[in-house]
């Protein structure tokens, strides 16, 4: 996927500037590289994602509460105020409250059975009252999305850490898939995404997306390859849409916005990765990880928040998100790391026979 990125560059409109953002992007897989290399990389994703967590909401709240003039900004065509506090926009504040919260979420459920330790217990503590300054810039960010993928990816946790979700992991596999294939159908088939957005307070066309939709694959772009790598947004395209649109630079929709860039052969990686990423993810739930409830729930976030975000990025929250937890650590390297690492009683052992020390019956 990142090769055939790297080769869209050259039937693009813009090759340096295609290159540049492809360059660019390729210091994200590497960061994620540095994190994986570390021999426990599991701790190493966890510890990453908790001081991530515990830096950005406290200051969002910082922010928006004193420095109104820092943590808010206003609309470019309405002139409303929005808050983004420590982002650079309303749904980039949304998506960062969505990363911590599923974090904070998972990691209270992962160590709920061992709450009666003074330690754990101090760490569920912190993690209530960090998912409850979570909810609240959530609430003031005003993101539908990323509201309900929230509550989305909860559900999913917490059904991976029932007994029967643990003893069953099947269930949960293919209830997911099947739901998300039943609301595409009933969202665009049956065209009840009015209905749905309106449950969630937003207008029945989704803010404008459905006819931003339209006007996009109205463009007739190549469906084979698209316009290079993030080369659809530029020149006499971009023109274009403003003249039939306000104010966008992205296609508010992630497969929309694969495809445009990279045609069908994209799309196709994207929905291999997708499924890729899922058989790994499966594996890891029998037997049961704590892990992989959290990768799971990332999957299926990224899975829904896609129809109506672009988060497929490599430089979105979401999806680096998503590389960092659901598919990047790989199981096997710690028991790799384990079985390196001699057993304390078997190196006790090897010490006590060593010929290099006596042992009781020579003495």
């Amino acid at each position: 996927m990142l090769l055939f990125a790297l080769l869209s560059v050259f039937w693009s409109d813009f090759a340096f500037v295609s290159f540049k953002r492809w360059f660019r992007d390729l210091g994200n897989y590497l960061s994620i590289l540095v994190v994986l290399s570390d021999p426990r990389p599991l701790e190493a994703v966890r510890t990453v994602l908790r001081r991530f967590s515990y830096l950005l909401i406290p200051l969002c709240v910082l922010l928006i509460k004193y420095f109104p003039w820092i943590g808010k900004q206003n609309e470019i065509w309405t002139g409303a105020n929005m808050y983004v506090g420590a982002t650079t926009s309303k749904n980039m504040l949304g998506v960062l409250c969505l990363v911590c919260g599923i974090f904070f979420f998972w990691d209270m459920v992962s160590r709920w059975p061992e709450r009666k330790e003074r330690r754990v217990w101090r760490i569920i503590f912190l993690d209530i009252l960090l998912m409850g300054m979570t909810l609240w810039v959530l609430h003031l960010a005003s993101s539908a999305t990323s509201s309900v993928c929230l509550a989305l990816g909860c559900f999913v946790i917490a059904a991976a850490h029932t007994r029967r979700g643990k003893r069953n992991p099947g269930l949960l596999k293919v209830l997911i898939p099947t739901f998300f294939v039943l609301y595409l159908i009933l969202a665009f088939g049956f065209n009840l995404n009015g209905s749905l957005a309106q449950t969630v307070g937003r207008n029945g066309n989704l803010t404008g997306r459905t006819e931003l939709w339209k006007i996009l694959l109205s463009m007739h772009t190549n469906p084979l390859v698209g316009t290079g790598y993030e080369s659809f947004w530029l020149g006499s395209r971009l023109e274009w849409v403003y003249q039939k649109f306000t104010y966008v630079n992205e296609a508010h929709n992630g497969y929309l916005e694969v495809y445009l860039n990279q045609g069908s052969i994209g799309l196709f990686l994207i929905c291999a990765f997708l499924v890729g990423s899922y058989r790994t993810i499966c594996a890891r739930l029998r037997p049961f990880s704590n892990f992989a409830s959290f990768s799971l729930a990332l999957w299926t976030v990224l899975l829904f928040y896609n129809v109506t975000e672009a988060a497929f990025k490599s430089s979105h929250l979401m999806c680096l998100t998503f590389l960092f937890g659901a598919i990047a650590v790989p199981e096997r390297v710690k028991d790799k790391v384990s079985s390196a690492v001699p057993d304390d009683s078997r190196l006790t052992g090897q010490l006590r026979t060593s010929p290099m020390e006596p042992t009781a019956v020579q003495r």
